[in-house]
């Protein structure tokens, strides 16, 4: 399409009109030949938006539900100690269809022991979106989640020996058989080299734990002395502004391992990422950071539920299997409990990394000294529960033995085979001493 000039060839001379029509020509059927060929493109443009967005809704759709799946499967069916979940349904029915308490208590032992381990999985998986000093407070918190909730449950059915008695074998389990059984697995992989880890933050875990030591003598000792000022009343007392202290003592320590001093818990381990020779071995999350926050709000739920069987069990089967009480209490709640402690602690050993080992097993009894066990004392003070600090002279020797003799396994900040076993035979001794062990106390 063009526009006719036949009047502009007489505003010019002969020589030159016909190159000027030409060049007029060419002018005016460029521009309208170029503008449809525009307006088709642009056509093509204004199309293609409409009939993307539909097939990104539908690819996201597919994607997230793809992503979903493979979320339930790797959590759910992919690991080998889920084949144990199902005990857990199992102990409810029997606990309403037989009421058979010993079958009660071992079916969710084993029913909360896949779910432990994990919740342990779901906070490794949430600590590589976090960074690594969150990470590992994240996961000493939520490790710690199976017997905060055990002891909540015991402590409103008034059970408080159960609740001293199974966080002291949480303290016990985590220091002896899962840091001996890591530094044993270590020390076999690793026979050729000197597994070493950070002194500071070893130092600072056994300072606090002898803190803890401290604040679980003194209301014993005021006790069994016969020196309280008001007998009954004065060991309460004494308890309850203790818990509050260690309370504020474990608030600034988290304080100074997260703002004031990180490059000293953070050091050992940056540099050894630094010098990880094969770039293979970097680990990389297997779910989003949304779905680790899903699972662990089921597991925790799923956790609590069964908690609550599993303390109703607990007298019957004692009575029914002629066992302890603190036997119970002491050695088989924490192992269950320190389901994913055991597995991680093992796993990061035989890794060479022994700083996540240490945070993961003396970071554990560190907060369940300095927080799980003051926390459960206030909030008994809340509830009218006569919550306290005295565990009786035997259990507090054995929590105060247990502290020195790890405090001097890792005075040297390294680790071998020997050491990881003199720590599971003393633990075999502690275990064999809680199986004679008759509890004095009444509650």
């Amino acid at each position: 399409m063009w526009i006719s000039t036949s009047f502009i060839p007489l505003q010019y001379d002969e020589m030159g009109s016909a190159g000027d029509k030409l060049d007029l020509q060419l002018d005016e059927e460029i521009p309208f030949s170029s503008s449809q060929g525009t307006i088709k493109i642009d056509s093509l443009y204004y199309e293609a938006p409409h009939i993307a967005s539909c097939r990104s809704t539908r690819v996201l759709t597919k994607m997230y539900q793809i992503s979903l799946l493979r979320s339930i499967y790797i959590v759910i069916i992919k690991a080998k100690i889920n084949l144990l979940l199902p005990f857990g349904p199992l102990a409810i029915l029997l606990h309403y269809l037989t009421g058979k308490h010993t079958w009660v208590f071992f079916f969710s032992l084993l029913g909360i022991t896949p779910l432990a381990e994990r919740l342990g999985y779901a906070t490794e998986q949430l600590a590589f979106y976090t960074g690594p000093t969150v990470g590992g407070l994240l996961n000493a918190t939520f490790g710690n989640a199976t017997e905060m909730i055990i002891s909540l449950y015991a402590l409103n059915n008034g059970m408080m020996r159960v609740v001293k008695q199974s966080l002291l074998g949480s303290i016990l389990s985590n220091m002896l058989l899962v840091l001996g059984c890591a530094f044993f697995s270590g020390g076999i992989i690793h026979q050729q080299k000197v597994q070493v880890f950070n002194k500071a933050t070893a130092i600072v875990n056994s300072g606090l734990l002898l803190m803890a030591v401290m604040g679980l003598l003194f209301p014993a000792v005021l006790h069994f002395t016969h020196t309280e000022l008001h007998f009954g009343k004065s060991q309460l007392a004494l308890s309850r502004f203790s818990s509050c202290i260690m309370l504020v003592a474990y608030a600034s320590y988290l304080f100074f391992q997260l703002k004031s001093q990180p490059n000293l818990y953070s050091s050992m381990s940056e540099d050894e990422e630094h010098n990880s020779a094969d770039p293979e071995e970097e680990e990389a999350p297997e779910i989003t950071q949304w779905e680790a926050i899903g699972w662990l709000a089921v597991l925790t739920i799923w956790i609590s539920v069964l908690s609550g069987y599993l303390v109703d069990a607990i007298e019957g089967a004692s009575d029914s299997l002629n066992m302890p009480m603190s036997f119970i209490s002491v050695i088989l709640l924490p192992i269950v409990g320190n389901a994913a402690e055991h597995a991680s602690a093992i796993m990061f050993a035989m890794k060479d990394k022994l700083d996540i080992t240490l945070g993961v097993a003396i970071g554990s009894s560190t907060q369940i000294s300095m927080f799980v066990i003051p926390f459960c004392v206030v909030v008994g003070w809340f509830m009218g529960k006569p919550m306290d600090l005295n565990f009786q002279l035997f259990e507090t020797a054995t929590l105060f033995i247990t502290v020195l003799v790890v405090a001097f396994m890792l005075q040297e900040g390294t680790s071998n085979y020997f050491k990881g076993l003199m720590l599971i035979l003393c633990y075999l001794i502690v275990a064999a001493s809680f199986f004679v062990h008759v509890d004095p106390s009444n509650e």
